[in-house]
């Protein structure tokens, strides 16, 4: 009958590749059939039980590390834990045996350098370790996980008002002016930037554009939870706005599970106003469209590497519309300016000057209703609508934007259909137009077979009184042919001579809209930037500092265990002398 024996080794800290591969070499010694190394955590204890290898006197905490070796007899088991010792340091003597340092300070004067400091210690340690690389002035890669949302948040702020990225917590890829951190795979140098909260997903798409021929000019991992409400996506707008400004990308790649509704539309309009084509692959997000101006939506990591690519070699718009400019009065076709230190937004259109900030969408077609509400809510924020069953029924007065669909069945009860009668929609117009909080009115005019015979006669007037009357301005989606018996031509000339913008494209028309009523987004802290090439301090898992090497970076691995040994008590008064010093 099979016998366990066990050693307990209180406060011992070996990283988890370690703890592994002892496991392995136990179990592979002749005559043992099974081992166990493991912290003795609740689970790891749980698991030990599930496979008969959890002895019942053995008392281990968290922090203690437990060995435990079945054999056939007591004495064969307690012989294999004999060699425990021996094969740590026939493990040890296989690996670089070059001073390790014991600190961050000391891995610091070691290797001045370094601009990384990797982190993969167990996630109670972890906040700490980051709180001290942070405090030396260094960007961190933060593998651990089991940090706390609070302890994240802080960090993140921390690091962004000093100019400094963590990454993570729970980030295991990034690849940094060529070196590949954590899980990162070979890839080539390219102009494609990434910064993504999903590390398998920038893998996915990192090879897949690499299999494409193009490469990679930097990959930033922001940890999974870095697009949640509690964290506000710090390090992605971090991400975004570095590569806006790395005159070596040219493509940018967003990848992330659904983030968080506010957190979407901070980051989608720093990413309208990077100046750059911008490809979004929100897992399990609804996009509004395919494109929004800059902005390009995959529907998964594979097409997301396709467009990628193709923008990459597009010209040096990366890929802007083609077709005819906006018919209009010369602004309304303005490009993106450039503000300095966040890579070239749009600036703000006179119209969201003087306290004017709103939109009203006044439609006459449904389904175009319900396109342009699609696009712009996502990115606009919050839109009132009759649309999808909720009830503003053109309730004007309304703060806050307000886009209604007029060919509704609450406005065309003993009335024609505004297709038809202008008479309505020009009442909502001048209502809207007087506004003195409405900033932008979007509406479309529908040719056709049966539709007014000649819309622009009493539109254009009504554009010009506007214009001329309030600072404000007019957006028309035109949608017709040469042949439709208004005549198209006619129509967009009476009215962009009346003083509105005219698409004839939805996208057109609503990249205008965000270009106009989009508030410049001021990054707080300092602009962060990348040291050159890489040298890095690693902290945890022995085999990515041996990765690092690989790569031809310079790296120190620290000597790391537990402050304390772990002790609770001893660590918090550690803190608060650390504190007051």
């Amino acid at each position: 009958m099979s016998e366990v024996a066990f050693e307990v080794r209180r406060g011992a800290y070996y990283d988890s590749v370690v703890l592994m591969q002892l496991q392995r070499a136990l179990a592979e010694l002749p005559l043992v059939e099974d081992a166990g190394v493991v912290m003795a955590t609740p689970s790891n204890l749980e698991l030990l039980q599930q496979n008969s290898l959890l002895p019942g006197q053995a008392q281990a905490g968290p922090d203690d590390l437990l060995i435990v070796v079945r054999a056939g007899s007591l004495v064969e088991a307690q012989a294999a834990l004999g060699q425990v010792d021996a094969l740590l340091a026939r493990r040890r003597a296989a690996v670089d045996q070059a001073y390790r340092p014991r600190s961050l300070s000391a891995a610091v004067k070691q290797l001045p350098a370094a601009g990384w400091v990797l982190i993969s210690v167990p996630g109670r340690y972890a906040a700490g370790v980051a709180r001290e690389a942070l405090d030396l002035k260094r960007h961190v890669f933060l593998y651990s996980d089991n940090v706390s949302l609070e302890d994240e948040a802080a960090l993140k702020q921390s690091a962004r008002e000093a100019g400094l990225l963590v990454m993570g917590p729970d980030c295991g890829t990034a690849v940094l002016n060529g070196v590949g951190f954590g899980f990162a795979n070979r890839v080539r140098r390219g102009n494609i930037g990434l910064v993504a909260a999903s590390g398998t997903g920038l893998q996915a798409v990192t090879t897949h554009i690499h299999r494409l021929g193009r490469g990679i000019s930097q990959a930033i991992g922001t940890g999974g939870r870095d697009l949640k409400a509690e964290i506000g996506g710090i390090t992605t707008l971090q991400g975004l706005d570095l590569l806006a400004r790395d005159p070596e990308t040219r493509v940018v790649v967003l990848i992330s599970k659904p983030p968080d509704a506010q957190v979407t539309q901070r980051v989608l309009a720093l990413a309208r106003s990077c100046g750059k084509p911008v490809v979004v692959q929100f897992m399990g997000f609804a996009p509004p469209g395919s494109r929004i101006g800059n902005l390009h939506f995959a529907a998964s990591l594979a097409q997301a590497a396709e467009l990628a690519v193709g923008l990459a070699g597009a010209g040096s718009n990366g890929g802007a519309r083609g077709g005819p400019d906006p018919v209009a009065d010369g602004s309304s076709a303005a490009g993106m300016a450039p503000r300095a230190g966040s890579g070239g937004p749009p600036a703000a259109s006179g119209a969201s000057t003087n306290g004017r900030r709103y939109l009203r969408g006044l439609f006459a077609g449904g389904t175009l209703a319900g396109e342009a509400l699609r696009g712009l809510q996502t990115l606009l924020g919050p839109i009132e609508s009759n649309l999808g069953g909720s009830q503003p029924a053109g309730r004007q007065a309304s703060p806050g934007h307000l886009l209604l669909d007029l060919g509704g069945d609450e406005f065309t009860v003993g009335r024609l259909h505004p297709m038809l009668d202008n008479d309505l929609r020009l009442r909502q117009f001048r209502q809207a137009a007087a506004d003195p909080e409405v900033a932008l009115i979007l509406m479309d005019v529908v040719l056709g077979e049966g539709a007014h015979p000649d819309p622009a006669s009493e539109w254009a007037p009504a554009i010009s009184e506007a214009l001329r009357q309030r600072s404000v301005e007019v957006v028309v989606l035109l949608v017709g042919t040469e042949a439709d018996p208004q005549g198209l031509p006619q129509q967009r000339q009476r009215l962009a001579q009346a003083g509105a913008a005219v698409y004839e494209e939805t996208e057109a028309a609503l990249e205008h809209v965000l270009r106009s009523l989009s508030p410049e987004l001021e990054l707080p802290g300092a602009p962060v930037t990348l040291p050159n090439g890489v040298a890095a301090i690693n902290v945890g898992l022995e085999s990515f500092y041996e990765s690092l090497l690989a790569q031809s970076a310079q790296a120190v691995q620290v000597d790391w265990r537990p402050p304390a040994g772990g002790d609770e008590r001893m660590m918090a008064l550690l803190e608060r002398m650390r504190a007051k010093a």
